[in-house]
């Protein structure tokens, strides 16, 4: 809900609008050429930034005179005075500079809030600017060096860049936590999660059918479990995220979190345990010289294209393992055949390689750690939550369709298949 002043600030610039459409009034700007020529000396930029704030200030005065007429004339019909004037500011490529306000009052002695001045004052968006500059690498303590493209600029302290960007991100934060997903129709959702400073991130991202990837959502926890999960699919639901489409479940965890999924997604969901964290898993039981022949077997399993053949393939290495690592075995036989979905799925070799793992969350992962770099000391609250979102925002900014975007048809028509079959199973049961 808009508050009083912004309502009235509004109606100034809506005003001034009304004035400029009616009869296009002319503005006049005359410069002495020897002061231009000072200017000059110091670059193209100071003439362009002072003879800016020059015509600032004449279309703040012709507005005043519409408002109150001319100068020491006489006017019978005059609705508003001259009433000095203040000093105020302007927002300039993400800075405040300092501009002498005039002021007009109505004949009840109320402020009359000139257009001109509310839009020179609310500029460029200042937070945003400032949110921009942060992730590009910039730090709040260099900010104002960097930026700064006034001597009179203010408002550049570290301390003010900082409320600057917690409100921005804030803000980022929330819409995109409150997108709507009635209508995204997604052929896949994968779920990984990344220690951060002590937390557990845990995100949700969504390949559409034509193959574009979306941040859902993203929840912090002291650990990546069932329950934080199940928060961040029960938001994805009350967003308007249907579950009951069929629909490829990539996910990076163990059994709590395939438990969440099946909650929302209901027992037929198809669910693809990520063969990245899977291989990692395994190979960190295993010492160095034994690695290098696990891994090649399981890279060699996983590339078999035959749903038979790579079930076979990693149920001999498991009994391998048995006799070499048993904790290394039954790390690799749990939820071993979750690894094999895009298999079963008989997915094309492109898409399998995308759909197979959550690298593509581990890809804007990376680009979190370079937006947070600067981040020196972390407090509680949303300070995490609100630099990885913004991260992850930077993130989606750069993101292409999936490679093998064009076999996502195949990928359809085997889930609504496999739903097919599911529910043919369950209504047998239920008639015998």
């Amino acid at each position: 809900m808009k508050k009083p002043y912004q309502i009235e600030a509004q109606r100034a610039v809506k005003e001034l609008a009304d004035m400029a459409a009616d009869g296009n009034p002319s503005v006049q700007m005359v410069l002495p050429l020897a002061e231009m020529v000072g200017w000059l000396r110091k670059g193209v930029g100071e003439l362009v930034r002072q003879a800016g704030l020059q015509l600032m200030d004449l279309m703040m005065q012709a507005e005043v005179e519409e408002l109150a007429g001319k100068r020491s004339q006489r006017q019978p019909e005059r609705a508003a005075n001259r009433w000095g004037s203040e000093r105020g500011y302007c927002v300039v490529m993400g800075q405040k500079v300092p501009i002498q306000r005039p002021r007009v009052r109505n004949t009840d002695d109320q402020e009359v809030r000139l257009g001109s001045y509310e839009m020179f004052h609310r500029g460029e968006p200042l937070t945003e600017t400032v949110w921009e500059k942060l992730m590009l690498g910039l730090s709040t303590r260099k900010y104002g060096q960097a930026v700064r493209e006034f001597r009179e600029a203010y408002g550049l302290e570290k301390s003010a860049i900082s409320e600057h960007f917690i409100e921005a991100s804030r803000e980022k934060l929330k819409q995109m936590m409150e997108r709507r997903l009635d209508k995204t129709r997604l052929c896949a959702l994968l779920i990984d999660a990344t220690p951060f400073q002590g937390q557990q991130l845990v995100v949700a991202l969504g390949i559409s059918e034509d193959g574009r990837k979306t941040i859902l959502g993203i929840r912090q926890g002291a650990t990546e479990n069932a329950t934080v999960v199940g928060e961040l699919l029960g938001d994805l639901l009350e967003r308007g995220l249907d579950f009951t489409e069929p629909r490829l479940y990539v996910l990076d965890g163990g059994k709590a979190l395939t438990a969440a999924v099946k909650k929302y997604a209901g027992e037929s969901a198809a669910i693809q345990r990520c063969q990245v964290h899977k291989r990692r898993n395994v190979l960190d039981h295993v010492t160095d010289e034994q690695r290098p022949l696990v891994a090649k077997k399981l890279n060699a399993a996983y590339a078999l294209e035959d749903y038979a053949a790579a079930k076979e393939a990693l149920h001999t290495l498991h009994r391998e393992l048995m006799d070499l690592n048993p904790s290394a075995a039954r790390s690799l036989g749990e939820g071993m055949e979750e690894t094999l979905t895009v298999h079963r799925l008989h997915l094309p070799m492109q898409l399998r390689k995308t759909m197979a793992s959550t690298n593509v969350i581990e890809s804007a992962f990376s680009i979190v750690e370079q937006v947070c770099k600067n981040v020196k000391r972390w407090h509680d609250g949303d300070h995490r939550e609100r630099w990885v979102g913004s991260g992850l925002l930077v993130a989606e900014k750069h993101f292409r369709r999936i490679t093998g975007h064009k076999q996502i048809p195949a990928l359809i028509r085997e889930l609504e298949a496999m739903a097919s079959t599911y529910s043919g199973v369950v209504k047998r049961k239920k008639a015998s």
